[in-house]
């Protein structure tokens, strides 16, 4: 079969406009109201406005395919790429320039590499940068790994991690990201999970200060001991799983209020920690159970399962962790792409269901984990973009904790994507919508509303932050709620309850 390589570029252009599947509320509009509305449907906002580099990927997208030319006549072939299941445009005879969009001249004099470039010369590098990553990261969904490379040297040395454009920055985390995916595809292997090479230290740090720069973190804290809270209303024996507890930041807040609450103290509180590493799992405990009896909860347990960092819970059976009888449990998970914290998401399901929870409080990042690489590029591009933007309205370029957070945080999650996230990790499908799917099964979990006092909680956060920062939040007709920047939904709440009327934990 004929077909043109332009075609296959095209596509990959238009798909990296962004689709905004939510729409949000302006910020300037909250900020003559005073708080966002509660019950406001989502199709009733007005039409939002995009953040400055969001924007500009959306604008140099459309001109490359605007400006793209026709291109030869090429067949189609099996892909070769293990993320892939359907058919890719190859070229028979390979050159570069059939599936490449048209390059906008580089005009930039080399004594112009300096800080008087004009705005036109910028534009026209970055604009050049954004070419090059595009036409990369189509060479590399063909399987065509050696023009790859040519094109991740090229980036190398066009794009820095410390520039002061954000544009330059994400160019260049994702070029480092696609060079891992190329070595990796070279050598024949498909890394499990990067944790065993992350400092833990290091990246606690970023965390927290990417909790004290935005309010993502601190929105998936809240709102979800606020749906926990409620589920523990005149419950004396209370039990919180937390599937990936790092420092175990979320909790303190919840055992003040469970101290404070009208109808007294619980009579005993046991969390359950799961996490790669015995050490910090013993700190973490450490300090909640410190926390919890200067708060007067005498009666605290503190219970570390330690995971596979390759496997997750793929080997973890429900008997670890030790859910007893007259408990009422809460499992909690902050699904990010900074890691790989449960292995097969299919594991991970079968096990909250089997625990049978009161409540299972959901907090994900909406990009989608799933699909082929040209599938998680054209996402993470947007995402990443947008949660760019999200930090330069509050940090500084210059600032460290910026750069920590971009570093250690916003970099590994976006190598996690490409060069080691989707089907390849833990060598199992990544759902696409794990809503979805928990709403399509039979028995096992349906889906609570997030309350209005778990909406009210959100807004407090979002009071920390100017409007003019650009956050905005979404109750959704599903019961989500849902946090983000501008037009672009970040992160996503949602809250379940086990449907079986045989839980003990009733």
């Amino acid at each position: 079969m004929k077909a043109g390589t332009f075609e296959m570029v095209h596509g990959a252009l238009d798909m990296i406009q962004p689709h905004h599947h939510h729409e949000y509320l302006n910020s300037s509009t909250a900020s003559n109201i005073g708080f966002f509305p509660v019950q406001t449907s989502i199709n009733q906002f007005p039409k939002p406005i995009n953040s400055e580099l969001s924007e500009w990927v959306e604008q140099i997208t459309k001109q490359l395919i605007d400006d793209a030319p026709e291109t030869p006549s090429v067949e189609t072939f099996p892909a070769t790429s293990a993320d892939d299941n359907s058919n890719f445009v190859q070229p028979t005879s390979f050159s570069a320039e059939y599936f490449r969009p048209r390059k906008i001249p580089r005009t930039v004099e080399p004594s112009d590499h300096n800080h008087n470039h004009d705005h036109d010369h910028q534009e026209q590098s970055l604009t050049q940068m954004m070419t090059l990553l595009l036409e990369c990261a189509v060479a590399i969904s063909v399987d065509n790994l050696g023009e790859a490379h040519r094109m991740i040297l090229e980036l190398t040395q066009m794009a820095s991690p410390y520039a002061p454009s954000p544009a330059e920055r994400v160019v260049a985390y994702f070029a480092k990201a696609m060079a891992s995916r190329v070595v990796n595809s070279w050598l024949g292997v498909v890394l499990c999970s990067p944790l065993p090479l992350v400092n833990h230290r290091s990246l606690h740090a970023a965390f927290q200060a990417f909790n004290n720069a935005s309010p993502f973190v601190k929105f998936a804290h809240f709102t979800s001991n606020q749906a926990i809270l409620e589920s523990f209303h005149r419950r004396d024996r209370l039990h919180v799983i937390d599937l990936d507890i790092m420092q175990g930041l979320q909790w303190p807040a919840l055992f003040h209020i469970l101290a404070t609450r009208a109808e007294g103290p619980p009579s005993h509180v046991r969390v359950t920690g799961v996490g790669s590493s015995q050490e910090l799992l013993s700190q973490t405990g450490q300090h909640l159970s410190s926390f919890a009896k200067r708060l007067g909860i005498s009666s605290f347990e503190f219970h570390p399962v330690v995971r596979n960092p390759n496997s997750g819970l793929l080997n973890v059976d429900v008997s670890a962790f030790r859910v007893r009888r007259g408990e009422t449990l809460a499992v909690h998970w902050l699904r990010h792409c900074l890691y790989d914290a449960t292995g097969p998401d299919w594991r991970t399901m079968r096990l909250v269901e089997e625990l049978r929870p009161r409540i299972f409080t959901l907090v994900e990042q909406d990009v989608s984990q799933s699909g082929s690489f040209l599938d998680r590029f054209v996402g993470s591009l947007h995402y990443y973009s947008t949660m760019f933007d999200s930090l330069g309205a509050y940090l500084g370029t210059d600032d460290p904790n910026r750069h920590r957070v971009e570093h250690c945080l916003l970099y590994r999650e976006i190598n996690n994507m490409l060069a080691i996230g989707g089907p390849g990790r833990s060598g199992e499908e990544k759902l696409r919508d794990w809503r979805s799917e928990l709403g399509r099964r039979n028995g096992g979990l349906g889906q609570v509303a997030m309350s209005a006092n778990c909406m009210a909680q959100a807004q407090l956060i979002l009071n920390m932050y100017s409007p003019a920062y650009g956050y905005t939040l979404v109750q959704g007709t599903d019961g989500t709620l849902r946090l983000g920047w501008k037009d672009t939904c970040l992160y996503t709440a949602s809250a379940w309850t086990c449907t079986s009327t045989t839980t003990s934990n009733y």
